[in-house]
């Protein structure tokens, strides 16, 4: 679906110097797949995140989507149809008042017709499970009544999650989400990864999760590891985290049970090299 050849995107900072913030990436992200991308900051993560809908155009290289090639004005509105994008403060995204009338901006944006508005944003919220989510907090509120609440009274994980039910409203073939939990606290984030992988397990739906929650990772099926402009290594989650001391090198603290493991086998303690979750720690331990 995305294809990315030797990507390079330069500019000058306040400074007058060239800052090289991709340097000849190239990377194919398949359709229906989830790819995480990490790095530290400055690593050129979120840079390329905004290549993939033509936020950004190329210095030089080539990015394609499903084979319309991102410098082609001509082909700007059919990409951003395809890849919806989601970005780090939810308040940035709300734009009306109530919920159901901010899920339905995109799609009255892009020319939806009227009738086929209302069940595209009661499906895309039902996607992202706001209306569980009201049930469980408020009793026995139903859907009508909680379209018409204000996003201003949600929680910020609620909030990213309207987001997303926005972009879902406008049937995009992929989501990138740009660090989509940094500014959310732990149950926010929670929400956040769940949602996102139900919509990639449940949608076959193509995710790209920029994120420097290593944690958050973990529910990819795929993690590109990125520093000063490059693509350093990729591989599945367990691939990626299994290597600890490559990745602290990188500024990068794989999550804590690989960190926990690797350094209790340098003690001289047997485990196994590929473990990457509290549960399967606490397994090799107790065996």
């Amino acid at each position: 679906m995305i294809k990315i050849e030797n990507l390079k995107h330069y500019y000058t900072d306040a400074d007058g110097k060239e800052v090289k913030a991709l340097d000849g990436v190239s990377l194919d992200i398949e359709q229906g797949e989830f790819v995480a991308v990490i790095g530290a900051n400055g690593s050129g993560k979120s840079t390329l995140a905004r290549h993939l809908n033509a936020l950004l155009l190329p210095t030089e290289g080539k990015v394609s989507i499903n084979g319309m090639d991102t410098q082609n004005e001509a082909d700007l509105w059919n990409i951003r149809q395809q890849v919806g994008m989601v970005f780090q403060n939810p308040d940035n995204q709300i734009v009306a008042a109530i919920v159901e009338e901010d899920v339905a901006f995109g799609p009255e944006n892009i020319g939806v017709p009227g009738p086929e508005i209302r069940p595209r944003v009661k499906k895309a919220l039902a996607a992202v499970g706001m209306t569980e989510r009201v049930e469980r907090a408020l009793g026995s509120v139903n859907m009508t009544r909680f379209r018409h609440k204000s996003p201003l009274k949600l929680s910020g994980g609620q909030k990213q999650r309207v987001a997303i039910a926005g972009i879902i409203a406008m049937e995009p073939k992929c989501i990138v989400l740009d660090e989509p939990t940094a500014m959310l606290d732990p149950q926010g984030r929670k929400e956040v990864v769940a949602t996102v992988s139900k919509l990639n397990k449940e949608k076959h739906m193509t995710i790209v999760y920029i994120t420097h929650y290593m944690v958050e990772a973990l529910a990819a099926d795929r993690v590109v590891v990125m520093n000063k402009g490059h693509i350093c290594f990729t591989g599945t989650p367990r691939e990626v985290f299994s290597r600890v001391d490559e990745l602290e090198k990188l500024g990068l603290e794989a999550p804590l049970a690989a960190k926990v493991a690797s350094e209790l086998r340098k003690s001289g303690v047997k485990l196994p090299q590929n473990i990457i979750t509290d549960e399967e720690l606490a397994q090799a331990l107790c065996q």
